[in-house]
């Protein structure tokens, strides 16, 4: 008879270990060990191995018949399918799963807590229910609760809740909208339980399911506690098997932990198509849909979406949202035009530089990456004179709109030395240029396409890195070689000479 086996495995990392730990020996979590049983097979393995197997097979001979194809197939035998995405309803979704949302697929979505992920899903769940049949699985809120927050969403009228009186009639007779006047055809089923989330699944065969949450669907078969590495892997696992076999299209929540990364842990988004992070402040109306993965479309696209009072609405233009006040310019700003995949957005970015009072100064930024600030202060002391190391700097994106990539270098740059200065970029300029530690300005990627997003919102000016040639864009280009060449052409009409450069002695 076979022996059960006690293993444990790590919550945050899925490490595997054969006894207990209180500190996971991979990741370094504590009390993150669970408890798992398995079942050795009673099937004898073959002496060796695999290695024992394939030459059992052989009779420890090489092979003499012809090479030849048992199973796979050439890209000339597989018969070629189009895919027909449908459409969400919100543009900003369609964007980050690469142009719609294609049959049998299985998105992952994570995010903080209250962050709006429900909110999110139930309002495309009613988009498609005007098309498609939807059923809801929420295991996190009564029916009760969600017909509440479909009531301030504006989705109560069109919303079926399956409880469970009707469990025992959707298994004789498929379940009917009882929507007054409205096509559409949405469902909700508060359960935990996979093996009767399947039978609804079943009975019900809709065309979009989405799950609320994957850590509160346990499997009853297994021992450990629902959202553990065991259940959430084996959930998810049956899951996309009925995914695949009956095409339907999963659209799963999932918890993030105090890190950020979504709970299960990596193991979950491995399984699944496409992984999308749903970010923000929660002191910002503002909402970040981003792509991690997808196996259907292009990653580190991006939708935003702002908060209101009955939901969550799509922002088309977000370089508005980003941007300040152009009317009335302050010392210190400046802007750049970042790129989240294939999309351009024009952020305004702030600095603020002053005299320390400490023997080290301090350096702070929101925003942007904390090493290139850093990095841009050491080539503005060394390449261009200003005494950084005496003062404390702070720079900040507008908005809160993360900005890491280097093309906002030289944005970064000018904007601290027009707070040092006390003088103001023209407004009508845009910067974008990567800074080298030896102050010089480098080309960056998808020049075109900010250029172009930079003219359609009536800029000027446009300071560029030397060396590339550009469609007229409507907007006068001018390219620099150097930090120092930028900053002058940055702000006009006012020179700057040496003594620009350095402290006053008041200061």
């Amino acid at each position: 008879m076979a022996k059960p086996k006690t293993f444990y495995i790590c919550n945050e990392c899925g490490a595997e270990s054969p006894q207990w730990f209180g500190k996971c020996p991979a990741c370094g979590t504590y009390n993150s060990l669970e408890e798992q049983i398995t079942i050795q097979s009673s099937v004898d393995v073959p002496k060796g191995g695999v290695s024992g197997w394939h030459a059992s097979q052989n009779n420890g001979k090489a092979p003499v018949k012809p090479a030849k194809p048992r199973a796979s197939l050439t890209f000339d035998q597989i018969t070629d399918r189009q895919i027909a995405r449908w459409e969400s309803g919100y543009g900003e979704l369609d964007r980050v799963l690469g142009g719609g949302v294609v049959p049998g697929s299985m998105v992952l979505i994570g995010g903080d807590p209250g962050i709006g992920k429900s909110t999110l899903l139930l309002q495309v769940s009613n988009q498609l229910a005007q098309r498609y049949r939807i059923l809801y699985v929420t295991g996190e809120e009564s029916g009760q609760q969600v017909k509440l927050r479909a009531s301030r969403l504006g989705v109560a009228k069109t919303l079926s809740v399956v409880g469970d009186d009707q469990r025992e009639e959707s298994e004789q007779t498929p379940l009917v909208s009882i929507a007054d006047g409205v096509g559409a055809d949405l469902y909700v089923l508060p359960e935990t339980d996979l093996e009767e989330i399947l039978r609804e699944v079943d009975s019900l065969k809709p065309n979009v399911a989405v799950i609320d949450s994957i850590q509160t669907v346990f499997f009853p078969a297994l021992t450990s506690a629902p959202g553990s590495v065991a259940q959430v892997r084996e959930c998810t696992a049956a899951l996309m098997k009925v995914a695949k076999h009956e095409d339907i299209t999963m659209l799963i929540v999932g918890h993030v932990t105090k890190e950020g990364a979504i709970a299960g842990p990596k193991v979950l988004e491995h399984l699944v198509d496409t992984v999308l992070y749903f970010e923000g402040d929660r002191f910002a109306s503002h909402r970040l849909l981003r792509t991690v993965k997808n196996r259907f479309g292009a990653t580190h696209e991006i939708g935003i979406f702002e908060m209101v009072q009955n939901g969550l609405r799509e922002v088309p233009n977000p370089s508005e949202l980003f941007l300040g006040n152009r009317d009335d310019p302050a010392p210190g700003t400046a802007i750049v035009v970042a790129c989240e995949g294939t999309r351009p957005i024009v952020v305004e970015l702030q600095a603020l530089v002053s005299p320390t009072s400490y023997p080290s100064p301090r350096r702070a930024g929101t925003g942007i990456d904390y090493n290139r600030l850093v990095q841009i202060l050491a080539v503005l002391e060394k390449r261009v004179g200003i005494p950084m190391s005496k003062l404390d700097s702070y720079v900040a994106s507008a908005g809160g709109l993360n900005v890491e990539e280097p093309a906002v270098d030289l944005g970064i740059a000018i904007a601290i030395v027009a707070s040092f200065r006390d003088r103001i970029v023209d407004p009508g300029t845009v910067l974008i240029g990567e800074v080298g530690l030896g102050g010089q300005v480098r080309s960056v990627s998808q020049m075109e396409l900010r250029l172009k997003e930079a003219a359609k919102l009536g800029f000027k000016k446009a300071i560029v890195p030397k060396g590339q040639k550009f469609p007229d864009f409507d907007i006068e280009i001018i390219p620099v070689a150097k930090v120092i060449d930028a900053i002058i052409a940055a702000i006009p009409h006012q020179e700057l000479t040496e003594e620009d450069f350095n402290l006053d002695e008041d200061e």
